[in-house]
């Protein structure tokens, strides 16, 4: 994940700055100019805004960090990014993730005499590391900065960084109204996954609830990311409610965590002691806290030993940061963003994925085998980011999202009729930047359809797939087998088969008073498909479909049904199947023949064959 990174704008830091020491002179930014154009394309700020470099704006020596970095340095300006300030606080919160989107940063904090006035950062932009460089010139009004800053006025990581992504952005009003998850995935190259809390009604849903607390408290304990907000009116954005938390604001999620109530000693104690779901979170503000329980001067945390308020670092100072009980959380905030950082590592003793990317526009399919029994499957599909061009008036995302099919265990072309297949599940349709999904998918052959809401509308996207296991994710190019210089001697096909068999009822195996463990075989033209094995079972649903490109229509395709035995496969029976274009495309149920006889048993399969190799 943090491979080299690529020039932005094609400027080299290390070359830069050296040709500036060389003259002897301070960087100026041609790229990103200390003019109006950087600002805004629409609402100017709220005053006349003078260009400084942090020796002019401080009265202290400039650093770029004091004391180190912290969750606690940032605080929001005038523009409405609280989501990239939230982002930013998280971000302090991983020494190995802001150490790569701020390198060398120790060179970066060099002695006076080789300041030159330039600095660069790195983000994770559409599946690519991009090294951003900056000048220190930053916007202030009456000399006070007027964005994102530090609390301590002698500190400017945040400043510089901030201009690094509203140089990427366009301009810093291209930063108003966001996505924190957005910004955390750029500093990262996480995964977001985004929760609709109102949707699910968590807060009156215990079992929800109690399923959500641990998946937040599984990717905070990974080093993952989270945030959320409450949704507001366009006329609420950032209005103070009475219990003091703030609608259409973004709150970095410092920690999660089972808080132990009483205070005892030994063994015995630990395990008497009550238990309370919390999550501590920080205002971007930093200040307006939480009111309600457990808010930072409350009296429940009397409930709470010394130790464990002394491990928990509860303060009655308004800095911002403050704990909440999960299920006062779960009521009052309406959306949360989940970055999970995928552990992709074959050296890691930790979970690791297995990750395949992909890039490309709404025309693509993309075909991935599970191949173990069950496998929880992430999907990611991330358009390219559009604020860059909102000062021209076209920053909108399109509304994107996919849809996972199950398909036949030997497909190798691409889908021509979705109504064939069987549709596992769907995302949300949404013009947010990324839409992720997370599901459990069983053993067999699946096809990702990336596509907008509004058909044949452009774009790029970007999709990525996690698995346990390695799945040969792959793109579907072809709609049809191709012809070959060969074709005419070996022969091209002449129909597509596409054969469904949905199961089998009344199976009678040789020992009539037990069960059977039953699998179908599929046969046409040489070429076979097997279905996984029906545990104990003599009702089994086979859900197997398979699609036969026939060069010899004529010849029959033959279903046959085994039962697993340790030793020796037993033959339970088969059905001989024409599959004529003139056939039935209904499903049918069709008695079992075994050495001749026709058998009380039947089996359930649908049959399509069309002359039309893209029918399917």
């Amino acid at each position: 994940m943090f491979s080299s990174a690529v020039p932005y704008k094609n400027q080299h830091y290390d070359e830069l700055k050296k040709n500036c020491i060389k003259d002897k002179v301070l960087f100026e930014d041609p790229e990103f100019p200390a003019t109006n154009s950087s600002i805004y394309f629409r609402k100017p700020p709220p005053g006349r805004v003078q260009w400084k470099r942090p020796g002019e704006i401080t009265t202290g020596q400039p650093h770029l960090f004091v004391e180190g970095i912290s969750s606690h340095d940032l605080n929001q300006g005038v523009v409405g990014n609280c989501w990239f300030v939230a982002a930013c606080s998280c971000l302090a919160l991983k020494p190995n993730l802001w150490k790569k989107v701020i390198p060398d940063w120790k060179e970066q904090e060099k002695n006076p005499e080789d300041y030159a006035g330039i600095f660069h950062f790195q983000f994770w932009i559409f599946g690519q590391w991009v090294d951003v460089v900056v000048d220190d010139r930053l916007p202030t009004i009456n000399g006070e900065l007027i964005y994102c800053h530090s609390k301590t006025n002698n500190e400017f990581w945040s400043a510089l960084l901030e201009k690094a992504y509203a140089k990427l952005s366009g301009c810093y009003e291209s930063l108003e109204g966001g996505n924190t998850g957005d910004a955390v995935v750029d500093f990262s190259g996480a995964v977001t996954e985004t929760i609709n809390m109102e949707g699910e009604d968590y807060f009156k849903d215990q079992k929800k609830q109690d399923t959500l607390f641990e998946d937040l408290l599984k990717v905070y304990d990974r080093g993952g990311i989270i945030s959320c907000s409450i949704k507001g009116e366009p006329h609420e954005i950032e209005a103070k409610m009475a219990n003091g938390l703030v609608k259409g604001h973004a709150y970095s999620v410092t920690a999660v965590k089972q808080v132990r109530l009483g205070e005892g000693h030994g063994l015995l104690a630990y395990f008497k002691n009550e238990t309370i779901p919390m999550i501590r979170m920080r205002n971007p503000w930093g200040k307006i806290e939480w009111k309600g329980p457990w808010s930072d001067s409350s009296e429940e945390w009397q409930k709470v030993g010394d130790t464990e308020r002394g491990n928990l670092g509860i303060t009655v100072e308004d800095d911002g940061e403050f704990w909440m009980a999960f299920p006062d959380w779960c009521k009052f905030f309406t959306d949360v963003d989940l970055c999970r950082l995928i552990n992709t590592s074959v050296i890691s003793v930790h979970k690791t994925w297995n990750e395949v990317v992909h890039f490309g526009s709404w025309t693509k399919h993309y075909l991935f085998d599970v191949t173990k029994e069950v496998d929880e499957v992430l999907v990611s599909l991330q358009q390219r980011d559009m604020k860059v061009h909102r000062k021209f008036g076209q920053g909108e995302n399109l509304t994107i999202g996919f849809g996972i099919f199950m398909v036949e265990l030997n497909r190798k072309y691409r889908m021509h009729d979705i109504l064939t297949q069987k549709n596992m599940s769907t995302s949300t349709y949404i013009n947010a930047r990324t839409v992720f999904m997370r599901c459990q998918l069983p053993k067999g052959r699946y096809v990702i359809l990336p596509t907008t809401f509004k058909p044949q509308t452009m774009g790029e996207y970007m999709i990525r797939v996690f698995t346990d296991v390695e799945s040969g994710c792959r793109e579907l190019t072809d709609d049809q087998p191709r012809v070959r210089c060969w074709s005419s001697f070996l022969g091209y096909p002449q129909a597509v088969t596409h054969i469904y068999v949905h199961g089998a009822e009344g199976l009678q195996n040789q020992d009539s008073t037990g069960g059977a463990d039953p699998y179908v075989v599929i046969y046409c033209e040489g070429r076979s498909v097997k279905s996984t094995i029906k545990k104990d079972t003599l009702q089994p649903e086979f859900t197997t479909s398979a699609v036969f490109y026939r060069k010899k229509p004529r010849k029959p395709i033959t279903v046959e049904v085994w039962n697993s035995n340790a030793v020796k496969d037993e033959f339970m029976g088969q059905v001989i199947l024409s599959g004529s274009v003139n056939d039935t495309s209904n499903p049918q149920r069709l008695q079992l023949r075994k050495s001749g006889r026709q058998r009380g048993d039947e089996i359930s399969l649908r049959v399509v064959t069309s002359t039309q190799l893209t029918a399917i």
